[in-house]
């Protein structure tokens, strides 16, 4: 599979398991799977130049993906998160790290500060397991994103949920701002990789 393959391909798994199914036909269950074989005769018959596409080529595409967007299990596959679907994502609980990270527009740290973060026109609030990781997701939207670090501890003993759904991706459907803390643009790590994306 080429890279130019492999990055079309990745897009409509993208459609097809966040967002939208009925596209190309195929039946998600209220986890958010659907059986790999079925998928590669839905794409096959939609986009005839995947005429060689088959279940198992979705498996070596989640087993690349450095941030765990899909999940492969037997013959059933899935997207990790980005969902604008509603679905009821049985993902795991466990094995939360001590601070997450969640990037987000300078101009809005004080009203996050005030009223917390919500998931707005996603499913879930993401976030990220390394000020790298959140600097990276909001450096998409934002040139110089400001971050927010999430006392998770605090959190989850408090009752809130984080459940973890890439390698590098945590999801919650809400933070409270007492959970919250800016970290500032003078943070040393926060100064490197804004000195390498204006490199760039």
């Amino acid at each position: 599979m080429s890279d130019r393959e492999s990055n079309s391909l990745g897009r409509i798994l993208a459609l097809v398991l966040r967002h939208a199914p009925e596209k190309f036909g195929v039946e998600m269950d209220l986890n958010g799977w659907v059986n790999s074989r079925e998928l590669s005769e839905a794409i096959q018959g939609q986009r005839r130049h995947f005429h060689w596409l088959r279940g198992w080529h979705f498996e070596a595409i989640a087993n690349a993906d450095e941030k765990g967007r899909y999940q492969v299990e037997g013959e059933m596959i899935r997207a990790t998160y980005g969902h604008s679907i509603e679905l009821e994502l049985d993902l795991p609980t466990d094995d939360i790290p001590e601070a997450l990270y969640w990037p987000c527009d300078p101009e809005t740290v004080p009203t996050h500060m005030e009223l917390g973060i919500t998931a707005g026109d996603r499913n879930h609030v993401h976030l990220s397991r390394t000020i790298s990781n959140a600097m990276e997701a909001g450096h998409v939207r934002i040139s110089r994103p400001a971050i927010l670090e999430i006392d998770t501890t605090r959190a989850v003993a408090d009752g809130f949920t984080i459940w973890r759904a890439g390698k590098t991706v945590f999801l919650c459907e809400e933070m409270p701002a007492e959970y919250l803390y800016h970290v500032e643009n003078d943070d040393p790590s926060i100064q490197d990789m804004i000195a390498t994306w204006e490199e760039e």
